[in-house]
């Protein structure tokens, strides 16, 4: 069974059973708030695969493009969008966009996660932060960088990163510029040959001891086994760890079996 398949599979089970959560009444559950860029966005499969007991609240903000200038007019939606989501009933918050918050660096980062709880007085924090946390929990060093962006925002990523304390070894971005998860970009590239690209990107530099997948809307949770089995390293991914942070500030355990080291972890 393909990447794919599999993750489709996971992915409609998990569904239908979030749909029967809903219909028994989902304000007894617990409620994660994701902010997105893109003006409208569904709950992430991967959100669905991973937390199926969890019910997760989304608020967009209107991004297009992943462009610093696209950027610079939007962070102030950031407060707000957060303000709906405490006022719907999240009990943590997570800014997901990784772009939003690693293109100004590590300490601008930190001010977007600091500026969300104060504003809510909710536990914030960002996909950016999450990533570095996991890295952190998986003991990386050397990193090999592989991303769905353009040069010039995963060279932002780089330089984040080396503020984060760990050095990049090799970065490379597909140059994909939209947040739109409308098909073109799942049709463009394929479950197994983002994991191709991974792969070369890693024998290019077998001294990395770590791997960093940020791929945007591109469906990749179902690739971070199989990256971790043929390049024998851990590999830390941006959507689903985020998720893993979110879930952990609202006080849940974060495990999720099957979806590789950071994710087995408590």
């Amino acid at each position: 069974m393909t990447g794919r398949r599999r993750f489709l599979r996971l992915t409609s089970a998990a569904a239908a059973s979030v749909a029967l959560g809903s219909s028994l009444g989902s304000s007894a559950e617990t409620s994660v708030g994701l902010i997105f860029p893109s003006a409208s966005r569904p709950v992430p499969r991967e959100a669905i695969a991973l937390y199926p007991s969890v019910h997760f609240l989304t608020e967009g903000m209107g991004l297009g493009r992943t462009l610093p200038e696209e950027f610079d007019h939007l962070i102030d939606h950031v407060i707000p969008a957060a303000k709906k989501l405490a006022q719907d009933g999240s009990r943590a918050l997570v800014l997901m966009a990784p772009p939003l918050s690693f293109f100004r660096g590590a300490r601008f980062n930190q001010q977007i996660s600091d500026a969300m709880t104060k504003a809510t007085g909710l536990p914030s924090t960002t996909a950016s932060a999450a990533i570095a946390v996991g890295l952190k929990a998986v003991r990386a060093r050397r990193l090999a960088v592989a991303t769905v962006y353009t040069e010039e925002i995963s060279l932002h990523l780089q330089n984040f990163l080396e503020q984060s304390g760990f050095e990049v070894v090799t970065v490379k971005g597909l140059g994909i510029e939209t947040f739109d998860a409308r098909a073109p970009i799942t049709d463009s590239v394929t479950s197994e040959e983002f994991q191709e690209f991974c792969f070369q990107l890693r024998d290019s530099r077998p001294e990395t001891d770590a791997m960093l997948i940020a791929s945007g809307y591109l469906p990749t949770l179902d690739s971070i086994v199989p990256i971790e089995k043929r390049c024998q390293i851990p590999v830390v991914n941006a959507t689903p760890h985020a998720l893993r942070a979110g879930v952990k500030l609202a006080g849940l355990d974060g495990r999720a079996a099957g979806f590789g080291a950071l994710l087995e972890q408590t």
